[in-house]
């Protein structure tokens, strides 16, 4: 069975992280100088690159031929750890081993000595333990083995203890920007052999709102159902996303106050039997590009200025009041229920 594309397009250097430029760049100065910590706390949102950094990390501080901060992935340890049959990294999911006992299994061998020279133990969604297995785990944190590193993982680092918070390097991870997430979807579409519009992988980053491993995942998606030729087209039919120009249209009716016309174009989308709720959405954003525009900003990054030229045109005598109004009238109503709703 071929191993799906994330998995397999998983940084394998801290270079290759994608979008988290200050997470690699402090992490390869510590290794470099010598000055790694021994908790580390990785929080951010999901598919944002916190497990694969944790991986690189422990890959990194037992390479025997570290350079500049990186791995060299040549070495026998480096070679066991992208196989995943390293036995200095432990990886410990606290979704489903979130109880006293499991930490207490982990503190009975922390003692032991690695193989190599750091023992590193990985724990996804640490804020799913139990108030029991924090407390255990800070005893261990507190007087850690000096060949120990310990990384916690987490979408909600609020939930955490501040005891165990205060004795952690914090990094927070940010979503992965489009551009980042499309350059990285082009170099997997080269690896892989497939042929993609630039337009299709950035509306599969946008999809993705910031996760790179559901971006991967989408393209993966996209692949098996059209083949290794992708066009836009066959995307927004993947993502079920509609692309009917009738958005913007509707946009500007909303924006001239024109009842009749609006709901009449309300009218011909539902007859074509289109989702409203998505045809909605694309409305919203047709909305807020507009808004972005009539204050001085980009709408999007890489916006063509053909594009920009139109927004302008569209918003040039349109008082901001009235863009707010409009974004907050389609943001609250249901276009399901009662399209008249948003012009009362």
């Amino acid at each position: 069975m071929p191993e799906i594309l994330y998995r397999k397009w998983r940084p394998r250097s801290f270079g290759d992280l994608a979008g988290q430029e200050h997470v690699a760049q402090t992490l390869t100065n510590a290794l470099s100088t010598g000055r790694v910590a021994h908790a580390y706390l990785f929080a951010g949102p999901r598919g944002t690159g916190k497990t694969s950094t944790g991986r690189l990390l422990g890959k990194a501080l037992n390479c025997t031929d570290r350079r500049d901060g990186e791995p060299c992935n040549v070495c026998p340890s480096c070679v066991d750890f992208l196989a995943g049959r390293a036995m200095d990294l432990i990886e410990l999911d606290a979704a489903s081993n979130r109880g006293i006992d499991e930490i207490r299994s982990l503190r009975e061998k922390v003692a032991f000595a690695p193989s190599g020279d750091y023992k590193v133990y990985l724990i996804d969604e640490v804020h799913m333990l139990t108030d029991a297995a924090f407390n255990a785990l800070l005893k261990t944190l507190e007087e850690p083995p000096p060949h120990v590193v310990f990384i916690l993982a987490t979408t909600e680092a609020h939930k955490l203890p501040a005891t165990i918070a205060s004795r952690c390097q914090r990094f927070d991870f940010r979503r992965i920007p489009v551009a980042a997430a499309v350059a990285t979807l082009e170099k997997i579409c080269e690896g892989e052999g497939f042929t993609c519009e630039s337009a299709a992988l950035e509306l599969i980053a946008r999809s993705a709102t910031g996760s790179l491993r559901d971006a991967t995942n989408l393209l993966d998606q996209m692949a098996t159902s059209y083949g290794k030729q992708l066009t836009l087209d066959q995307v927004r039919a993947g993502l079920g996303l509609i692309g009917d120009e009738r958005s913007g249209s509707l946009a500007r009716i909303a924006l001239s106050d024109d009842l009749g016309a609006g709901l009449a174009l309300i009218a011909s989308v539902r007859d074509d039997g289109l989702d409203l709720r998505q045809f909605q959405k694309e409305l919203i954003e047709e909305l807020r590009a507009l808004l972005m525009v009539k204050s001085g900003l980009d709408p999007d990054e890489g916006v063509t200025q053909e594009r920009r030229r139109d927004l302008e045109a569209a918003v040039a005598s349109v008082p901001v009041p009235r863009l707010l109004a409009a974004l907050r009238a389609f943001g609250e109503a249901d276009l399901k229920q009662d399209p008249r709703a948003l012009y009362a």
